[in-house]
């Protein structure tokens, strides 16, 4: 089934996309140990060494489809997962002398080397790996570039330094310290870390006939295609089984009333906070800055404020985030469910949900809009701050607050140190672990789908809402449906 040039993403999408149709057809028990090998013909490898290590691979990741973990015998229950089949065991030595070395006279590297571990062979300079600290010194005094950064793609893209590895070079997660930014996924080159999925728990409460409810991220507005409004998006969703979908750039516009309610207080008090929209931002400060906990927001994130917002209407709702965000999925699984929604997807995974149901989306129209322009800018970076202060002009707040703009871990963590040490010259931290935002998020379909300027066309039809008028009509609204109840 799947091509000798198949790519990573192909790889994955369709193992969602089987798993979700078997789902729907109720027979996901009957086809699930049929997959690996349907999808794996044989004889001839198509991508790895044999085919024997392909189906595997796939098998772990119908496990990780189906929301387990790929390894049932460790029973790791992290969102992010290693696919052990998968790994390559990268090479570990990290600096590594190249063929531009000159064995110059001056030996800069090995002068800089502060633990001897550099000596000259009879080409070349060499690096004693057991002796080797890491520090990069010699890289740097290096005049002609020869030593060459060899740092592991998932180690060299994870923020909080969450990975290691066992004795067979197999990556290992901690938990402890991942914040479930999803940069070690993407990052990968082989595919072997992913992320379990709620996709199967969800399309069996559709087929059960609950009320499930979608709530969408503003970033979802061209990831299906520039022509593919919220409207269009809203009725697909609901033909895909969801009783109704609502945008969550409504319940963003609740957040950016909120929270400066809870700046101007804040600010009023000489106290430093950060935003706390950003579930992996959050986690960040949980797990590595908890000094600092009580400087976040104590506003719920735009989901939570939407999946409230959609219970208020149908206590019985069963509701489902869906956005490009994996550090959503472990906000539901640490939140009390009534709280905020009860599963999360990624684009990615409707997107496998919408090809199983063979639904067209060149066939919907719709004229649905909930979110005023700024709750929909909540997914660029700086877009809440934008919100907020906003938020804080409408209320009639005359006040000279002081944002840092976060966009991106590395940032996040300059910023939070700062604060740590007392240094932040800014009021607030906006922290944003994705850079460029929810937009650039590990779970999107395409991270350069559109230009801003075209995603701003599409979001057109929400402009001319203020904040504080867009609350009051969807509240009015709320009103009115508990009226005829």
């Amino acid at each position: 089934m799947l091509e000798e040039n198949a790519k990573l993403g192909n790889i994955k999408h369709e193992v969602l996309y089987q798993v979700a149709k078997a789902a729907f057809a109720e027979k996901l028990e009957e086809v699930r140990d049929r997959i690996p090998f349907e999808m794996i013909e044989g004889p001839q490898a198509n991508f790895r060494c044999c085919i024997y290590r392909e189906r595997e691979i796939i098998r772990q990741r119908v496990r990780l489809a189906e929301g387990k973990p790929t390894n049932e015998s460790l029973g790791d229950e992290n969102i992010i997962q290693v696919i052990n089949s998968a790994c390559e065991g990268c090479p570990i030595t990290r600096f590594t002398v190249t063929d531009n070395c000159q064995k110059c006279i001056s030996k800069k590297c090995q002068q800089a080397c502060k633990f001897g571990a550099i000596s000259m062979t009879k080409d070349r300079a060499y690096i004693d790996p057991s002796k080797c600290k890491e520090c990069g010194k010699c890289s740097e005094a290096c005049p002609y570039n020869a030593i060459a950064d060899l740092q592991r793609p998932c180690k060299k893209a994870c923020p909080v330094d969450a990975i290691s590895w066992d004795e067979y070079k197999i990556i290992h997660i901690d938990k402890e310290k991942c914040i479930t930014c999803g940069k070690c996924i993407i990052s990968c080159p082989f595919g072997a870390i992913g992320d379990r999925s709620f996709i199967v728990d969800v399309i069996n409460l559709i087929n059960s006939g609950r009320p499930v409810y979608a709530c969408v991220a503003p970033a979802i507005e061209g990831q299906f295609g520039k022509d593919v409004i919220i409207g269009v998006l809203h009725e697909a969703i609901m033909a895909l089984g969801f009783k109704d979908m609502y945008e969550v750039a409504l319940g963003a516009d609740l957040v950016a009333e909120s929270e400066a309610k809870e700046w101007m207080e804040a600010y009023e008090q000489g106290k430093k906070m950060t935003t706390s929209c950003c579930p992996a931002f959050v986690n960040m400060i949980k797990k590595h800055y908890p000094q600092l906990i009580e400087n976040v927001s104590t506003t719920v994130s735009p989901m939570a404020a939407t999946a409230r917002y959609i219970k208020n209407l149908d206590p019985d709702a069963v509701v489902v985030f869906i956005g490009p965000c994996i550090a959503k999925k472990g906000e539901v699984l640490d939140s009390v469910a009534d709280t905020t929604s009860d599963y999360a997807l990624t684009f990615e995974e409707l997107n496998a949900m919408f090809r199983a149901k063979e639904i067209d989306l060149s066939t919907f129209k719709g004229e649905l809009q909930q979110g005023s322009i700024y709750g929909k800018r909540f997914s660029q970076s700086g877009g809440v701050t934008a919100a907020v202060l906003e938020a804080l002009k409408e209320l009639n707040e005359d006040t000279d607050v002081k944002v840092k703009q976060c966009n991106g871990a590395a940032e996040c963590k300059k910023g939070l140190l700062l604060m740590k040490i007392g240094r932040l010259p800014e009021d607030f931290i906006e922290g944003m672990a994705c850079e460029g935002g929810c937009m650039k998020g590990p779970g999107n379909l395409s991270c350069d789908l559109m230009t801003a300027k075209n995603r701003e066309t599409l979001l057109g039809g929400a402009d001319s809402r203020s904040i504080t008028e867009n609350i009051k009509q969807q509240n009015a609204q709320l009103v009115e449906m508990h009226r005829h109840k």
